[in-house]
């Protein structure tokens, strides 16, 4: 089903940037496009804002990210300058190969709509809104990469070439309002780069590991699965659903930045976990929120409140506690906008797992890995979680050699 993509997807957080530059710390296409999607986030929602509701199509905005971002894994490390040169002269060829790569993915996932529209994406028009917001997360989370870079080392060879080059492809994108605002460096600006210091915690950072990941990537690898997961539901998500879970699981672990990563035996210490529950919503309402427009602050909260409770709103009240067969047969509309905390929960899991489980199997190894690993899967090798075999999904990756 979903297994071999996300397989791939989890390959970024081994694939280095700005690898022929010096750099202070390690940059990796995991949390590069994890920031992205941020970045794509907060700039959707001020044109949203500015024209109306239903003026950017989300589903088209994530779907297109994926897309990219699966294209971006097949071709890997290719310089900008090369990559647009064979995208503007063998674009086909590019296409071809991208295709044959990532055949026995799509065959795993058994979804024909999915794999339709990814093969002909490429080949569509470029200067949809939607590919332009990307466009534009792309190259602001490339110059926000790009200022450690060269603060590191201005006298580089070239270095002043690449600079006026990320920042004439950024002019092209002034006519977003919400390029504008984040250049101007206040409010819009201080949430993106807040969000893009989760690239510096690290996971399991009590252990030694290989590959090392982000908060942020894990992020990024959770909104994925819950979209996948979301999408494969017998039940034909409603927009809303498939928007919030994958949004949801983005923003899952947005408190941590006030936190840092706490291990889950110190969350489960007596009394520990709403302590720390108290000061996360705390910190959010002091710090996090107030660089949010008033008027997003109930949708950020509805993603990391109870993050991991089925939810709907009602009259646009929250009501969490929802059985995931009363979503399905009740609430699966629009108007309710539903959210299945209990698969992000599962997707959450699922990515602490493959992380362990990567590093294990690379001989990188400690007691705090193989136990984190052998709690997690003995807690899901047999469960089904809102309409997907978690069970099938944890037996293949833990029998799996990297």
């Amino acid at each position: 089903m979903i297994e071999k993509l996300i397989e791939r997807f989890f390959e970024a957080a081994s694939m280095q940037r700005w690898n022929d530059h010096i750099r202070p710390v390690e940059l990796t296409e995991l949390d590069k496009q994890a920031h992205k999607m941020v970045i794509a986030y907060v700039i959707a929602k001020i044109e949203e804002d500015r024209k109306g509701k239903g003026h950017v199509n989300w589903l088209n905005l994530i779907e297109s990210f994926i897309f990219e971002f699966l294209y971006r894994l097949v071709l890997t490390d290719i310089k900008p300058p090369v990559f647009h040169r064979m995208m503007a002269e063998r674009r086909q060829e590019l296409n071809n190969h991208v295709l044959t790569e990532l055949k026995e993915d799509f065959n795993y996932l058994n979804d024909e709509k999915f794999k339709h529209k990814f093969e002909i994406y490429f080949m569509q028009d470029e200067n949809t809104l939607e590919r332009r917001i990307l466009r534009a997360a792309h190259y602001l989370a490339t110059n926000w990469e790009f200022k450690i870079i060269y603060h590191s080392a201005p006298f580089i060879y070239g270095i002043e070439k690449t600079k006026e080059n990320i920042e004439n492809q950024i002019e092209d994108h002034y006519d977003l309002i919400g390029v504008q605002k984040i250049l101007l460096g206040k409010k819009s600006y201080g949430f993106v780069d807040l969000c893009g210091q989760l690239r510096f915690q690290k996971r399991w950072a009590h252990s030694p590991r290989v590959p090392e990941t982000s908060v942020l990537g894990h992020m990024l690898i959770v909104a994925i699965t819950a979209y996948l997961c979301t999408i494969k539901m017998e039940s034909d998500p409603c927009e809303r659903r498939v928007y919030n879970n994958f949004f949801a699981g983005l923003f899952h672990d947005l408190p941590e930045v006030s936190t840092r990563d706490i291990i889950s035996p110190i969350k489960s210490a007596a009394g520990l976990e709403d302590i720390i529950k108290d000061y996360e919503n705390e910190r959010m309402k002091e710090e996090v929120l107030p660089l949010l427009p008033k008027t997003w602050h109930d949708e950020m909260k509805y993603f990391t409140e109870d993050e991991f409770e089925n939810k709907i709103k009602k009259e646009g009240v929250p009501q969490k506690g929802i059985k995931f067969k009363e979503m399905n047969k009740k609430y699966n509309i629009n108007e309710y906008s539903p959210i299945d905390g209990e698969l992000i929960r599962a997707c959450d899991k699922l990515a602490a797992f493959i992380e362990t489980n990567l590093s294990i199997e690379y001989g990188i190894t400690s007691r705090y890995l193989e136990e984190g690993r052998e709690n997690i899967f003995n807690a899901y090798k047999n469960k089904v979680i809102s309409g997907t075999d978690f069970g099938r999904i944890f037996n293949y990756f833990y029998k799996k050699k990297w």
